[in-house]
């Protein structure tokens, strides 16, 4: 019996070394850690936004009210001017079809006249005209200037060029169809008769022989 318990104390110490202790016992039913993949906790939801220092709640709530009546002030421009530009649309597409009219009203004023009208039937086609006119102009209707003036493509449409010595090249002589303009924008282009400056000289007769 002594032999076989001085042989297990030996083993013992050839399996410890003096100054090294051995492995500590774990706790009892405990899974041993090695090759055991920790996990991770699960993230926190983000902490809740700080106030700005030195702000209290009343300035915040100042300063959002600030910016909701910006963007409602903003809202309220941006719709105004959406139902100005539908009404000019409306407005344009009405002078549009009353322009032709208009054009035949002064047609029938300037017949009337060659034709020797009387001088009362005259001026009241004149008076009904101006008040036609008035009536365009509340719109910003305003006739384009033509005759005699530079052509000019964006407002003047040519029908035709014709040779002139008294009008310099590109200047309009006459206008066959008055062109308006809607508050700086064209509504109708004015058709024009065109010069393309005097006329070619005639080439000289050759001299006849003998």
């Amino acid at each position: 019996m002594k032999d076989r318990h001085s042989s297990k104390h030996a083993h013992d110490a050839r399996q410890t070394k003096p100054g090294e202790e051995g492995p500590e016992p774990s706790a009892a039913g405990a899974p041993s850690q090695e090759g055991v993949v920790p996990v991770t906790p699960a993230m926190d939801a983000p902490p809740p936004a700080e106030k700005a220092p030195g702000k209290s709640e009343a300035e915040l709530l100042k300063e959002q009210l600030l910016r909701l009546q910006a963007d409602f002030e903003n809202f309220r421009k941006r719709t105004q001017r959406d139902q100005a530009e539908t009404a000019l649309r409306a407005n344009e597409h009405l002078l549009r079809e009353l322009l032709p009219v208009l054009d035949h009203f002064e047609l029938g004023l300037q017949n009337a006249a060659k034709s020797g009208a009387p001088a009362g039937v005259m001026e009241g086609l004149k008076l009904v005209l101006d008040q036609f006119m008035a009536a365009l102009r509340k719109f910003g209707v305003e006739p384009v200037l033509a005759e005699n003036q530079p052509f000019d493509p964006n407002f003047q449409e040519a029908i035709t060029y014709v040779p002139s010595d008294s009008a310099p090249a590109e200047t309009v002589i006459t206008q066959t169809r008055r062109g308006y303009v809607m508050g700086g924008k064209l509504l109708r282009a004015a058709q024009v008769v065109v010069s393309s400056g005097p006329a070619a000289a005639a080439p000289a007769e050759e001299k006849k022989e003998g």
